[in-house]
């Protein structure tokens, strides 16, 4: 079992090599990011066929259902990432790199969290019921946040560490840190990577215990989770300027969490198929993006309408009003 785990673990460790310097430090544009995150993802969806040779073909669906609930709640990091690069106004150049290294540690960290998840479930049966009630707080909670935008600076992360670092608020080229009147000071540089790489780990106890409710094979966990997060970089130019028009996603996350709750919780009476939480999955957010375009659509029809009218454009806030106002037809 050491060859599998030391071949895997050198591919991602090359990927994330590529992923760095592949691109010279710099952003992509729209369509190398499409062509990379097009790469990754058939990249991660291929391994599955790794597994169906050398293996079977459970341990190849356990994988495919887990890799696309992390890919899929991958998308909210984004949301994430986009509002700490605006808050911290990290330049376009830097924020690849600060991409790159914030996943490559959290990925050394959710290794940890697997392990001692791992060992947890065998340990205590109990712990099962305890990571379903979780998944099912975090549904219920996502659903209710209405996907408002977080505030970086009221956050626990950020008031921690302003308390540890006294921070620059200018950048210094690519540096971490810099003097400033004679004292080292870290730059927003360093608190961008620091809150990218400790978001990625607190979506980690979300997401982990979502894909141990698939497998307890520690090897396709770490897989799912090592394979959603190299396509992060990519996807996250790709959909850079976009993500405000995914305004149902976290309806989307909110059911397939939701669902793997419930089979975590009634793990000793359900047993579903591969195949029904891959339908779950795929309907979820097939199903949030459908209607986030329905609802794009209808506030530009309502744009139009407005200024052929001759009115002013709503503000986001009577747009939203706009929404909850009930209509009639004629």
């Amino acid at each position: 079992m050491l060859i599998p785990w030391l071949g895997l673990v050198a591919f991602i460790v090359v990927s994330l090599t590529i992923d760095l310097r592949g691109h010279g430090g710099r952003p992509m544009t729209p369509r190398n990011a499409l062509i990379w995150s097009i790469a990754w993802t058939a990249i991660g969806a291929a391994f599955a066929i790794l597994l169906l040779i050398f293996d079977d073909g459970q341990a190849a669906g356990e994988y495919l259902s887990g890799f696309l609930i992390e890919k899929s709640l991958s998308l909210d990091n984004l949301f994430v990432f986009a509002i700490l690069f605006t808050f911290l106004q990290v330049p376009d150049t830097q924020r690849l790199k600060v991409l790159v290294w914030g996943i490559a540690g959290a990925i050394v960290l959710r290794t940890l969290f697997i392990l001692v998840g791992a060992a947890a479930l065998d340990a205590f049966h109990a712990t099962t019921y305890v990571l379903g009630a979780l998944l099912l707080f975090t549904a219920i909670r996502i659903a209710k946040s209405g996907g408002e935008e977080m505030d970086p600076e009221r956050t626990i992360i950020m008031r921690m560490l302003r308390r540890a670092l006294p921070l620059s608020r200018e950048f210094d080229g690519d540096k971490l840190f810099t003097i400033e009147n004679g004292k080292r000071l870290a730059t927003p540089l360093f608190a961008a990577l620091a809150l990218v790489a400790a978001f990625d780990v607190m979506f980690a106890i979300d997401s982990i215990p979502a894909i141990f409710a698939i497998t307890r094979d520690t090897y396709i966990v770490f897989a799912a989770n090592a394979f959603s997060l190299l396509g992060m970089v990519s996807l996250y130019f790709l959909l850079d300027g976009l993500l405000d028009r995914f305004r149902y996603l976290h309806y989307g996350l909110a059911v397939i969490l939701a669902f793997v709750a419930a089979k975590l919780l009634l793990v000793d009476v359900w047993h579903p198929s591969n195949g029904l939480s891959l339908a779950v999955i795929a309907v979820a957010i097939g199903g949030a993006a459908l209607f986030s375009s329905i609802a794009e659509r209808r506030e530009q029809r309502l744009a139009q309408e407005r200024a052929d009218a001759g009115l002013p454009p709503l503000e986001a806030s009577d747009e939203r009003d706009e929404d909850k106002t009930p209509t009639t037809s004629a």
